[in-house]
């Protein structure tokens, strides 16, 4: 048996130098994890996705049934001691990334990070076998790139029973619902309001000084103060617990950040010295911006196109006209 001194002095072992039952030991921690993945994922889907958290829950229970099958055919072959080796101290194993560390992942996210972790394991046994020379060991991947095989078919006809008919196209409603309230709709709001409400002051300064860094800075101060405004304004009205419109910090950022940049896209051209030149291309922003909070309506919101520009376009194209006409008085 190979030394495992290598691991705790912090050089990483590579998988074609481990002997058999390294490996053995390597696959049921790697077991032992995906299983406390899955059962973390079932608890966080719970209240609002049970369907979803009871496939969780038996994809973390078919992982614990792995995990024994291994334990046993460990302790038969080597005894009772399990070496202490995990995916970090392997050097070419696959890495689980820590995306179940962050809270309210979405319920997509979630799915594609499950379907992404069999399909790694998979893969990685497959090609472990087929690199080896060691005989052993080759029979012994085998036999895990079956039961991952297994297990990611086992984990799609699980998915494919709890969530078949309307279960999983509601709670694919209910994702796409919580979306759109807490990160689409205050995004939206706060696009309109930088993309629309500077626009007065913008080129009311434009055209009253026709000089680009003058209102280049006006426009960066506006740009960046109704930014903050707007987002500790959406962040402090609503909490989201009785209204299920989410984290007040999420929607405090989506619609901060969304006010700036608003306001910013036709507030950049000024830093082009010439006026007219800088002038003529705050104009071509000013419409992309409009055409983008219409197709946003459009494609989140469900406006209809005609509706969604007759607000966005006449109500953007009137606020543009006054700042001028201001401006140039």
């Amino acid at each position: 048996m190979r030394s495992l001194l290598p691991v705790f002095g912090g050089t990483r072992r590579r998988f074609d130098g481990l002997s058999a039952q390294e490996i053995l030991a390597l696959a049921i921690s790697s077991e032992e994890e995906d299983s406390s993945i899955y059962a973390l994922y079932a608890s966080r889907l719970r209240d609002g996705y049970p369907a979803s958290a009871a496939v969780f829950d038996a994809m973390a229970a078919e992982e614990n049934e792995h995990r024994r099958r291994l334990i046993d055919l460990y302790r038969a072959r080597y005894g009772d001691l399990i070496l202490p080796i995990r995916r970090e101290h392997v050097a070419d194993f696959y890495v689980r990334k820590p995306v179940w560390l962050i809270e309210n992942l979405g319920l997509d996210r979630i799915r594609e990070e499950a379907r992404a972790m069999e399909r790694d394991a998979r893969a990685f046994y497959l090609a472990a076998a087929a690199r080896t020379t060691d005989a052993e060991v080759r029979r012994l991947l085998g036999d895990l790139a079956a039961a991952e095989a297994q297990h990611e078919q086992g984990a799609g006809e699980l998915m494919e029973e709890r969530l078949g008919g309307g279960v999983g196209a509601a709670e694919n409603t209910a994702a796409k619902r919580q979306f759109v309230l807490t990160w689409v709709q205050p995004g939206l709001a706060g696009l309109m309001d930088g993309s629309v409400s500077t626009l007065a002051p913008i080129f009311a300064t434009a055209f009253a000084t026709q000089n680009p860094w003058t209102t280049f800075l006006v426009g960066l101060s506006a740009s960046l103060g109704a930014g903050i405004s707007m987002g500790f304004t959406e962040a402090a009205h609503d909490d989201g617990k009785l209204s299920g419109r989410g984290a007040p910090w999420k929607r405090g950022v989506a619609s901060g950040v969304m006010t700036t940049i608003g306001g910013l896209g036709h507030a950049l051209p000024y830093l082009i010295p010439h006026f007219w030149t800088a002038t003529a291309i705050a104009l071509v922003v000013v419409f992309l911006e409009l055409w983008a909070i219409v197709w946003i309506q459009n494609r989140y919101m469900e406006t209809p196109v005609g509706r969604a520009m007759f607000q966005i376009l006449l109500g953007g194209g009137l606020v543009l006209a006054t700042g001028i006409v201001i401006g140039a008085s």
